[in-house]
């Protein structure tokens, strides 16, 4: 049984004074200032002296070890006592050997795969509580944040492709409406089989108004409607003379004549 204690640093290794000092005055504001976090480097140390922990290489392990609280690439702040391991050197040394094959130095991530996210699974295996939410606040807030703005992306291209495809499903009902019924199919005849224009009307008010007629009833009614107009203009034309009443008119001799014959052809109309 032995403590793990976890030592945190101020990271300063970005090779530039003026970074440095930022991030030395951005730690100092936000964690010692309110308590909400910073940019920080941790290690842990159980066992010895030495301190553990992950950073980036091209090949092999990113698990190094150093001596505690002396890593030359940060600034030392504070250490903190995560609790105590019941597990044996021998069993610590076999969970860094696993670590070790885990946590692939290629693999580093600054806001996924960082530091603080090693040292976490490293107190997990050890059966003590893992980091202070403060030490990796930033990284995770990061990582959140380019979540969200994958699933929106995401969210959007999906819906795009739902608008095209919706769009491509009206044009083929519109084509097949109007090859299926033809350029002159008005007639009162074959109108009560459902006329292009009462498709194209209850299409025109699902895409204006978002609804469709809410039961058969209501597509009946229209096309009763469009019926009885249909009727009504029909009603409306000249009765006509058949060909055999026109045939048997007396030829024109004259206007005079012409004249005289337009009472019998009335008189023959009434007879009809």
């Amino acid at each position: 049984m032995t403590d793990v204690i976890l030592h945190i640093y101020d990271v300063t290794n970005s090779g530039s004074e003026k970074t440095n000092n930022t991030i030395m005055q951005i730690n100092k504001i936000f964690k010692d200032g309110i308590g909400f976090g910073g940019i920080f480097h941790s290690a842990v140390q159980v066992y010895g002296d030495d301190e553990w922990s992950f950073g980036f290489c091209e090949h092999g392990t990113g698990v190094f070890n150093c001596p505690s609280g002396k890593n030359p690439m940060y600034t030392y702040r504070e250490s903190i006592v995560l609790g105590t391991t019941n597990f044996s050197i021998f069993k610590v040394n076999q969970i860094l050997r696993e670590l070790s094959r885990e946590w692939l130095g290629s693999s580093y991530d600054l806001l996924s795969k960082n530091c603080n996210h090693f040292c976490d699974e490293f107190c997990e295996r050890l059966g003590v509580p893992k980091l202070p939410g403060w030490v990796n606040r930033f990284a995770n807030a990061g990582d959140a944040a380019l979540e969200v703005a994958g699933n929106t992306a995401l969210r959007f291209r999906q819906a795009k492709a739902e608008i095209v495809s919706a769009s491509k499903v009206a044009y083929r009902f519109l084509v097949g409406v109007a090859s299926s019924n033809g350029p002159a199919h008005d007639s009162p005849g074959n109108s009560n089989r459902g006329s292009p224009r009462i498709q194209a009307t209850w299409f025109k008010n699902l895409i204006t108004s978002g609804a469709k007629p809410s039961s058969s009833t209501e597509v009946d009614n229209q096309e009763e409607v469009h019926l009885r107009q249909q009727h009504e203009q029909v009603s409306d034309l000249p009765p006509r003379q058949n060909s055999q009443q026109l045939s048997d008119l007396p030829p024109r001799q004259n206007s005079q004549q012409w004249e005289s014959d337009i009472p019998a052809l009335e008189n023959s109309r009434h007879d009809v």
